[in-house]
């Protein structure tokens, strides 16, 4: 099997299910007590959030990327960054490394072409949701993310930090968001994006119709799949 490395801690939470998650499905796969082969590099989240507020992104790209290059002097096979956000200094961890990266919106958007949505709604820290990283990708994929408007942006993001990320689940926050994806169906939403990978410690396809697409299950279904392919 090939060894992957995660970059991790942002936040603990969502790092955690990615561990869990890829190493089920490696288990799954192999049988016995086979488990994955990882190496994580967990970052010191709050000096990121710090930066995010700041506008600094190139300075947390510089820490991803010398994470990224830890990672590969250890000897990892390829690279996996366990979030959403900060998937917008991706470039600069490609940059840094000669491994491959495993996008989390390459894993998203092949499950959505693969269903032939065309218009998804997209959740997400309001970094993700109002940024043209995430959504140029996936227009670039012919996918039409809808987002919620900057009242519902700014709970939506606010629960994600002070809630989700240090383990906090509330049933009038799990009510909220599917309140907002109640709204985004009727204005034409045929799926919906859990495109930060804490939304999916709140929320799960059973709360709704529409089709949810959790990213960090789609991601560690194509971490997994990187490191059973010989």
């Amino acid at each position: 099997m090939k060894t992957l490395g995660i970059i991790g801690g942002m936040s603990p939470e969502s790092t955690i299910t990615y561990y869990n998650l890829i190493n089920q499905l490696v288990n799954q796969a192999k049988g016995g007590n086979h488990s994955a082969p990882l190496v994580i590099v967990n970052v010191e989240f709050e000096q990121i959030v710090r930066l995010q507020k700041q506008g600094e992104w190139y300075c947390a790209g510089e820490i991803l990327a010398a994470a990224a290059q830890k990672l590969t002097q250890i000897g990892v096979d390829g690279v996996l960054l366990a979030t959403n956000t900060m998937h917008k200094v991706a470039p600069q961890i490609i940059q840094a490394i000669d491994v491959p990266f495993l996008h989390i919106i390459d894993a998203t958007a092949k499950a959505i072409n693969a269903k032939q949505i065309n218009q998804i709604a997209l959740l997400g820290t309001q970094f993700t949701m109002q940024d043209h990283f995430y959504r140029d990708l996936l227009l670039a994929r012919g996918i039409t993310p809808i987002v919620p408007n900057n009242e519902q942006q700014q709970e939506i993001h606010r629960i994600i930090f002070t809630e989700l990320c240090i383990g906090k689940i509330k049933s009038e926050s799990k009510q909220f968001y599917l309140d907002v994806i109640a709204e985004l169906e009727k204005q034409g939403a045929q799926g919906v994006i859990l495109g930060c990978t804490e939304i999916g410690l709140l929320i799960n396809q059973q709360d709704a119709t529409l089709p949810f697409f959790d990213t960090s299950i789609l991601h560690a279904q194509k971490a997994a799949e990187f490191i059973l392919t010989e």
